[in-house]
């Protein structure tokens, strides 16, 4: 049973959720946006240390609280760590006041009719086990919509759904990630494809169970607000995609009801090299704008 008093966190909603969950792929890329590269360190374990140093001097930062951050999506590497001792998502709750959710998925598959499905999750049921046991609020899965087409968004969302009513039934919220790739010239009419989708299945939904999503920043403003306004939705959130900071957040003050979940927007001028006193400064620039866009 998700903790009720999380759920009232994330429903009022006055800030956006920090996605810290850079996974195995991706966390290279990341490090040398913080400063870093492959010199520093040596194997996969210590790339590892350094990206959760990185996320451990975020979350610890003065800047990052309960009052302008509600939730951050964590790694599963992350959730298995330590800040000061302490397990992060407890770290997170305990803390910060902010409320820890897991990325769960495990990459895509190759692209078929428009659109990159997750690939198989092997030990779902032990790895929800464990979420549940290190205090994780909910889930985090993401696939990737490249054209609009009908029929690969019908899939798409069929998988996220299924996905989903697992993550309901370990007893926590799934965020259902079915991103819309920025640059595609379809990007409007994948949109509207995306929406009816998403509608015919939360339509569908037996129960009072909710779920989360997490949404490319639509063409045109307020296009999501059904979503916003449905009742198996708990909270819509965006995520930046591409998109600079300053767009992203502009974007996102334009559709009222959704916040952010930024992840290369939000840590965007951070660097290793940084003092405490400079990095919590740029940090909390980063925070202020995309606080004051989730709650515009």
């Amino acid at each position: 049973m998700p903790n009720k008093d999380q759920t009232a966190r994330i429903a009022k909603g006055a800030g956006f959720i920090a996605a810290l969950d850079q996974s195995g792929g991706s966390t290279p890329k990341a490090l040398k946006l913080y400063g870093l590269t492959e010199a520093d360190w040596s194997g996969e374990e210590d790339m590892f240390d350094l990206i959760h140093a990185m996320r451990a001097r975020i979350i610890k930062s003065p800047a990052f609280t309960g009052d302008k951050v509600v939730g951050a999506i964590l790694f599963e590497q992350t959730m298995d760590r330590a800040i000061d001792g302490i397990p992060t998502a407890t770290y997170l709750w305990e803390q910060r006041q902010v409320v820890p959710f897991l990325k769960i998925d495990k990459g895509l598959e190759a692209e078929d009719m428009g659109v990159q499905v997750m690939k198989p999750i092997p030990g779902l049921e032990a790895l929800l086990a464990r979420a549940v046991a290190a205090g994780i609020y909910g889930t985090k899965e993401r696939s990737v919509i490249s054209a609009a087409n009908a029929e690969g968004i019908a899939a798409c969302v069929t998988q996220q759904f299924d996905l989903g009513a697992q993550v309901l039934a370990a007893g926590l919220v799934p965020i259902l990630e079915p991103e819309i790739t920025i640059s595609i010239p379809d990007k409007a009419e994948a949109e509207a494809l995306l929406r009816a989708e998403l509608i015919q299945k939360l339509d569908a939904m037996q129960g009072e169970a909710q779920v989360m999503l997490k949404l490319t920043l639509p063409e045109e403003d307020g296009f999501y607000t059904p979503l916003v306004d449905h009742p198996r939705v708990l909270k819509v959130v965006a995520l930046s995609g591409g998109y600079s900071r300053d767009e992203a957040n502009a974007r996102l003050s334009r559709n009222p009801g959704i916040i952010a979940s930024f992840s290369r927007a939000l840590t965007e001028g951070l660097s290793a090299g940084q003092d405490d006193a400079e990095f919590d400064r740029v940090l909390g620039q980063a925070i202020d704008g995309i606080h004051a866009a989730s709650v515009a």
